[in-house]
Order: C-alpha cells, then sequence, then structure tokens
C-alpha cells in the first residue's frame, strides 16, 4: 500500500540538508578482514556500519602483508552500503569525504541510488528525477590506484541465499567440475544447509557478516523514512574483496531472465532492480573501468526463466527439504505460508513436484488456500501491481496455474482462480515457455554450455 509521505520526504531533506561518507577503514586479522564505515547526516546522526569477511582456511595465506591494498574495494563497498543509510532522511546533499568520484562515477552511483530505491520512491508516494533527488560531490584526492587483484585463476564464487536459484548454480557448477566457492552474506540455516547439502563442508564457504548500525533500525521505528534498498547491488561489490582473496575470476550470480520484468506495470519501478540485466551490465563496466579488466560477474541463470529454473531445481532432491525461499520466515529459517513469495514458490515447483509433495515441503496446503486469491490475482497480472517480492513474470506464474490445473490434482485455489477469469487449464504456454531461450546475457561459453 502506498502511503502519502512526500511531505516527510520534503520535511527530512530540509531538516537533514547533508548526508556525508567521511571515512572508511580496513582491519586485517590472521583469519579475518574487517571493513568499517563513517556515515553522518547533518552531524547529528552518526552510523558506523560494519562488513567482517571470514575467510576460509585455504585462503588465509592471502591475505598476510597485504595492508594498503584494499582501500579502493573498501570505499566502494562503503559506496555501496550507504544508500540504507541515506533513505533515512533522503538528504539532497551527499558528500563524499572518504574518497574520490570522477564525473562519470557519480553519475553512475546516482543512476544505481535511483532506480535501485523505485519501490522506495513509489511505495512512500515521493516524487523526484534522477537530476534532483540527491547531489553527489566528493572533496578527497583520488585513491591509489586498486592493487589488490592478482593471480586469477578459474575458480568460481557463487553468492548462496538459500533458495532455488543459487542451489541449481551451485549444484551445475560443481557437478561440472568446476572450483567453486559458496558466498554467503550473513549465513542463516537455510544458505549454509545448501552448501554442505551440494558436498562443501563449513570450511569450504566464504562467509561475510553484515552488520547494520542499530541507530538506523532506532530511526526506522521512530517514523523516518524506510523502504526497499538494491541489497544486491550491495551483494556485487561485497563479492570484489572475496574475489581478490581467493582469486575468483568468475562471480556466478542466479538471478534469471524474470526479474528484468517491472513491479508496476507501465513504471520504471522494480524491486529486483539490482538483479536486471541492465544492472549487471553496468556494474560490469564500473569493475572494469576502477579496477581489474580480467573479471568476470554474470548471472549464470540469465538465460532460463523461472520455470526452467523450477524444472532443474526438482531434480536436486537433497535440497528440497532444507530450501527457504520466504522472506517473513527468514529469521526462523521457516514458510509462513501466507505471502506472495511462498505462493510464487508453490506455483513454480508444483508441475514438477505435485501439489501435495509441494504443500508437505512447505508445511502449508497453498494452492488449496483460497485465502490467498488477492496474491494470486498480483502474482498473475490482475492487479495493478506486482508484489514487492523476487518472483517471476505473469505470464510464467498464469502459464503453472493453466498447467497444474490440467494434471487433476486437488488445488482448488487454482481451480477458482481460472473459473473467476474463464480461463482453461493448458499446457501449451507451460510447454512453450520450457523451451525459450533468453540470448540477452553475459555467459562465457563454457558456462552457458553447462545449462543446455
Amino acid at each position: 500500500m502506498r502511503q502519502n509521505r512526500q511531505l516527510d520526504f520534503l520535511k527530512f531533506r530540509k531538516l537533514f540538508p547533508v548526508f556525508s561518507f567521511e571515512s572508511f577503514s580496513v582491519e586485517i586479522f590472521q583469519t579475518t578482514i574487517v571493513f568499517k564505515f563513517n556515515f553522518n547526516i547533518s552531524d547529528t546522526y552518526f552510523f558506523k556500519p560494519e562488513l567482517i569477511y571470514h575467510v576460509p582456511p585455504r585462503y588465509q595465506n592471502q591475505i598476510d602483508g597485504r595492508n594498503g591494498e584494499w582501500d579502493l574495494l573498501a570505499f566502494n563497498l562503503g559506496l555501496a552500503e550507504l544508500v540504507s543509510y541515506w533513505k533515512i532522511t533522503c538528504s539532497p546533499q551527499v558528500v563524499i569525504k572518504a574518497g574520490f568520484l570522477t564525473d562519470e562515477n557519480i553519475q553512475w552511483w546516482k543512476n544505481l541510488y535511483y532506480n535501485g530505491l523505485g519501490e522506495f520512491f513509489y511505495l512512500n508516494n515521493i516524487t523526484c528525477s534522477i537530476a534532483d533527488f540527491m547531489d553527489i560531490s566528493s572533496t578527497c584526492t583520488a585513491l591509489k590506484p586498486n592493487s589488490a587483484f592478482s593471480n586469477f585463476s578459474q575458480r568460481v564464487l557463487v553468492p548462496v541465499g538459500g533458495g532455488k536459484d543459487s542451489v541449481v548454480t551451485l549444484e551445475l557448477l560443481k557437478r561440472a567440475g568446476l572450483d567453486a566457492i559458496p558466498f554467503i552474506v550473513n549465513p542463516r540455516g537455510a544458505s549454509a544447509q545448501c552448501a554442505l547439502r551440494a558436498g562443501f563442508n563449513e570450511e569450504d564457504v566464504f562467509n561475510v557478516s553484515r552488520k547494520l548500525d542499530p541507530l538506523m533500525l532506532k530511526l526506522n521505528n521512530e517514523g523516518y523514512l524506510n523502504g526497499h534498498t538494491p541489497f544486491s547491488a550491495l551483494l556485487a561489490f561485497a563479492t570484489l574483496p572475496a574475489a581478490a582473496i581467493t582469486g575468483a575470476r568468475h562471480i556466478a550470480l542466479s538471478n534469471e531472465a524474470s526479474a528484468n520484468e517491472s513491479t508496476v506495470p507501465g513504471l520504471n519501478v522494480n524491486h529486483q532492480y539490482s538483479k536486471t540485466i541492465d544492472f549487471e551490465n553496468d556494474f560490469r563496466h564500473y569493475v572494469k573501468t576502477n579496477f581489474v579488466t580480467d573479471f568476470n560477474y554474470f548471472s549464470f541463470l540469465r538465460p532460463l526463466n523461472e520455470l526452467q529454473i523450477a524444472s532443474r531445481f526438482s531434480g536436486f532432491p537433497d535440497h528440497h527439504e532444507v530450501f527457504r525461499s520466504c522472506n517473513v520466515g527468514s529469521k526462523s529459517d521457516s514458510w509462513c505460508g501466507k505471502c506472495p513469495k511462498c505462493l510464487f514458490t508453490a506455483v513454480m515447483l508444483a508441475p514438477f513436484l505435485g501439489v501435495n509433495r509441494v504443500h508437505q515441503l512447505v508445511g502449508h496446503p497453498l494452492l488449496d488456500d483460497i485465502s490467498l486469491m488477492p496474491l494470486l490475482y498480483e502474482l498473475t497480472g490482475k492487479a495493478p501491481t506486482k508484489p514487492f517480492e523476487c518472483v517471476g513474470t505473469v505470464s510464467e506464474v498464469l502459464a503453472a496455474v493453466q498447467y497444474i490445473a490440467t494434471k487433476g490434482e486437488k488445488a482448488d485455489l487454482v481451480n477458482a482462480f481460472l473459473a473467476d477469469f474463464q480461463i482453461e487449464p493448458s499446457p501449451d504456454e507451460f510447454n512453450r515457455l520450457l523451451a525459450e531461450v533468453n540470448s540477452n546475457h553475459n555467459l562465457p561459453a563454457v558456462f552457458e554450455n553447462l545449462l543446455q
């Protein structure tokens, strides 16, 4: 539901006109690297977030004696973290004191912040343009050229979130004999278990602890501006120090073709902006311009749609009991059974695993639950907007719903929905999507062949 927050937006901008990125520091220990940042809002609120890299034993000798090599990476990691704190007051002036940005880089970051905050602006009913929502200036001299990357190998760093997508990527790369490294930010049960079920040991996994400043959460509770930020963009920058440590030339994300569809039809508002091919292309350019040219950031699943990913995931039964895709239940590592992510996951997997098996896995009879009809309307494009969640396209969901109805299983929600809109059960669109190929991707041939 959209809120009437335009007046709050203007009020906070007037009260807190300046956001500044004051400084960063890098602390290197025997087994960890700690990146610390100092932000402040108009000398009133001060924030000190951290990211702690827990280096796997086999790579710990790669961090000794490398003081000073991480500054440029740390600075840019801070720029990615900045947006989560800036949104509290949306201060019109952003002053970068911790490093230097060229005019091209300033425009790059403005583009990321503006598009990545599309949902935040939309739901808070904030009207602004990319030209006037913030002005970025940098007052520091340029940092030393990056020297953190060296001795690249064909290793593949694989961010793992605990859902079906990263499971497919991890399993396919490992079964192909590639040297894959699971990479997890703030590990939870599902993400850790997915790595273990894929045959990795705990010591194989590269974990990062992201520590938010508690003052941000306090201000959110007090009514300051709040909303969605582009976490996948932070994740992209968070992979760079890990790649420098492990020598991984490749970063293989698990973002599918479906992420490119706008959440609000007709508007440039996409909950998944930092998972789109547009961001992927922009990030690849930024890395090659500012860090290292011999580097490959791409989404391994970009050629696939959600149904194709669900089909592949259904072939990895060891993961079926441990994967989780519910954001509501993420802290307890559970399925809530009431949110768009739970319903979407059930709709995607039911054609391959069957309705009863899906209900067993999530612990809720989702496809029999008529109370979820409003969510199904949103997922199938029968409502003004899709859910603000990482879900597939409306055509994928509708095709899966039509296909489920052809199997003769008890699925009261599915049957009632089709009756509402006088839609006939059919496998046609489902089969067409299973054969579809998205050619707009950045996969090298060796990775593309693994999907075929």
